[in-house]
């Protein structure tokens, strides 16, 4: 079953490739979706695909790339209103800044 989950992913998440690793992480796991940085320093996400692939990925994000320090990851169910702002024929996007 598939499913789409929203998720914030606070602490030192900017500038240590954080986004990138998600995009990275989450085509290899064959999720679509988009991630962002947002102005209070944390990166959101939305998450698309298979309810256990989904969980996985958001586990994943409590650790993040070797110089991420996650200190805290909200996640809640999302929707196909949320996962309909990426970019017309990407799997997964990188946004601008919200």
């Amino acid at each position: 079953m598939n499913v789409v989950r929203h998720a914030v992913v606070h602490g030192r998440v900017q500038g240590v490739g954080f986004r990138a690793w998600i995009e990275f992480t989450a085509q290899r796991l064959g999720l679509e979706g988009w991630a962002r940085n947002r102005r209070d320093g944390s990166v959101e996400a939305v998450f698309a695909g298979p309810a256990a692939t989904v969980e996985r990925m958001i586990a994943a994000c409590r650790h993040g790339p070797p110089a991420a320090r996650v200190a805290a990851v909200e996640a809640r169910e999302g929707s196909e209103t949320e996962l309909a702002a990426r970019r017309p024929g990407e799997s997964f996007s990188l946004l601008p800044t919200a």
